[in-house]
């Protein structure tokens, strides 16, 4: 006799996956989309090319571009973001041939990242050295006198670009923060600074401990991390009003030129300024949108932002040209040759004005307030892969991956706290958000218009509920199909094309130093890399299908059925089933 077989083997029944997160409250979200907007680019970046522009006449072109492709791409960014409810590489579903836009969206968060914590490293270098008595790069140290009494007359010049007279915070930044003078160039690193090293580790290990818990910890801290800028800003104005020579540099800084609107130069640098400073292109914006109630009015959200990013800028301005004024008055030179460029202005401007403040300590915290940024791009990068391998959503595992992640991104950025480490921090920030980043923009707005399809924008199509406010309202913003303006706009291309020139026409610099021809293609490379993920990805789409050229190009730029699934359960899941009663009229 054959034995009782027993109950059927019952189906393996699959764990379900962890719930997707949201934001506590809607002013998490808004607090850290304008913490990750507003960063240092808006202290070192937005003055800087000002200062290059000629003054205040560059706030036209800057804010013409926040209106004609800032505020169109903002808004498309978050409301993908919020309507597909995730990341950068999985909201692709919407359309798999251009999944090459999410991963290149990853590979520029990866470089950003992998750069931006040292700028946070140089922050808290300067929070060290501020408790000692006196400052080091005050007139008051001993070492300093010198050059303070005679006005800051400094035989020579050298790499960085200090020219024959500097003042006593140049020389700190140049020779005890980067130890720049002691390098020839982009082929001579030399060692690593350890006192640096060691911040760039503790900068790392505030971005590890504040994406512990993802959007539960991060949306905490930045009550803090992105209001106190505010106010150290506006007290920095009013120390900076007092200072002589102050008013030189707010004129300067509300200059009107208007010769300068002439130069394509003008309008380029505005453009990238815009794409820079609002985080269009990363995946930053996309994933914190990710993290929102499907109904979020995210047009509101785009308006207070955006501008408020931009308000923050030319505020901020005024900090810098008090203090560039006073500098200039002090060094009897001329305002357009003050400082040096980049970073520098922040490091060079801040610790100046800083220095004359009581408690040096607590103001020298700005900087480190503006790590939200790095927070975005982190959780642009994590939120990627938890979306792409949805089993590490488990704690443990997601706390492995952050923990990997902030450990590679800390020794690969070893080479940029070395005593050449300028230079290749200048040639990654130039190239990683150069022309790759205006690209992916780009075939981002084609993604949405062309391959997901116009109804997506208009006032009755699929991201109309996403807008998160009435049908009247969406009217008015839907029927402008923004995607197509931000598209075929000619200032879009413009940037690109003169982007393109500018890169062939002008060779790159830091200060005196000009970069060889092989550390240009070094960088060029770095731009190509992003780019080629594009045409790559989609050639792995079209293999997916079967069937004609045309025909599997049709089926790649159709949308998954797995497109907006988590969406689609969170809106099921508010409905409720209550008793109603409806009343007919005779018109009825």
């Amino acid at each position: 006799s054959q034995p009782w077989p027993g109950p059927p083997p019952q189906p393996e029944i699959l764990a379900p996956t962890p719930p997707r997160e949201t934001w506590s409250d809607k002013y998490e979200f808004l607090l850290s989309c304008l913490g990750y907007c507003v960063g240092l680019g808006n202290i070192w970046r937005f003055p800087y090319l000002c200062y290059r522009n000629g003054g205040g006449i560059f706030l036209i072109p800057y804010f013409i571009m926040l209106l004609v492709t800032g505020l169109p791409l903002f808004l498309m960014e978050l409301s993908l973001g919020q309507y597909g409810a995730a990341g950068p590489i999985t909201v692709w579903k919407c359309c798999p041939l251009l999944k090459g836009v999410g991963v290149a969206m990853l590979i520029v968060s990866s470089l950003v990242s992998l750069y931006y914590n040292v700028i946070i490293a140089w922050a808290f270098y300067y929070l060290g050295s501020s408790f000692q008595s006196p400052l080091p790069w005050s007139c008051d140290a001993p070492w300093n006198a010198d050059i303070c009494k005679v006005g800051g007359p400094r035989g020579g010049s050298n790499a960085s670009g200090s020219t024959s007279r500097v003042s006593a915070s140049e020389v700190f930044w140049n020779e005890q923060v980067l130890g720049v003078t002691h390098s020839s160039g982009l082929e001579d690193p030399g060692p690593v600074q350890w006192p640096l090293a060691l911040c760039l580790l503790a900068a790392w290990i505030l971005v590890f401990l504040c994406m512990l818990k993802g959007i539960r910890s991060s949306g905490k801290v930045v009550y803090f991390t992105a209001t106190f800028p505010y106010l150290v800003i506006l007290i920095l104005i009013i120390r900076g009003a007092t200072l002589e020579g102050s008013l030189n540099g707010v004129r300067f800084y509300l200059s009107s030129d208007w010769s300068r609107l002439q130069s394509a130069q003008v309008w380029s640098d505005a453009a990238s300024q815009i794409f820079y400073s609002l985080g269009i292109g990363f995946g930053g914006l996309l994933s914190m949108a990710s993290y929102n109630k499907f109904d979020n009015n995210v047009i509101r959200d785009t308006l207070v932002i955006a501008i408020g990013n931009c308000c923050t800028s030319f505020f901020a301005g005024f900090a810098i040209f008090s203090v560039l004024g006073h500098m200039a008055w002090r060094k009897q030179v001329p305002m357009g040759s003050v400082a040096a460029s980049g970073p520098g202005l922040a490091f060079v401007a801040y610790p100046e004005a800083l220095s004359l403040l009581p408690g040096s300590p607590f103001w020298t915290s700005p900087p480190l307030t503006s790590s939200i940024p790095q927070f975005g791009n982190i959780m642009g990068i994590t939120t990627a892969i938890l979306d792409e391998f949805p089993a590490l959503r488990d704690w443990r595992r997601k706390t492995a991956v952050l923990g990997v992640l902030c450990i590679s991104f800390y020794l690969l950025g070893l080479l940029l706290v070395t005593q050449g480490g300028i230079f290749w921090f200048t040639l990654i920030d130039t190239y990683s958000t150069g022309f790759g980043l205006i690209i992916v923009a780009l075939f981002m707005c084609l993604g949405i218009a062309f391959c997901y399809g116009e109804r997506s924008w208009r006032p009755w199509g699929t991201l109309r509920p996403a807008l998160g406010c009435g049908l009247g309202c969406s009217q008015r913003w839907g029927a402008v199909p923004w995607c197509h303006i931000a598209v075929a706009h000619p200032a879009f291309q413009f940037t690109l094309i003169y982007t393109f020139l500018d890169m062939y026409r002008v060779p790159l610099r830091y200060g005196t130093y000009e970069y060889p021809a092989w550390g240009t293609s070094l960088g060029v490379c770095i731009g190509v890399l992003t780019c080629l993920q594009i045409p790559l990805w989609a050639v792995v789409a079209l293999c997916r299908e079967s069937g004609t050229l045309n025909d599997r190009f049709q089926k790649a730029t159709q949308p998954l059925h797995s497109w907006r699934t988590a969406t689609a359960q969170d809106v099921t899941g508010d409905i409720i089933d209550v008793p109603f009663t409806i009343t007919l009229t005779s018109s009825d």
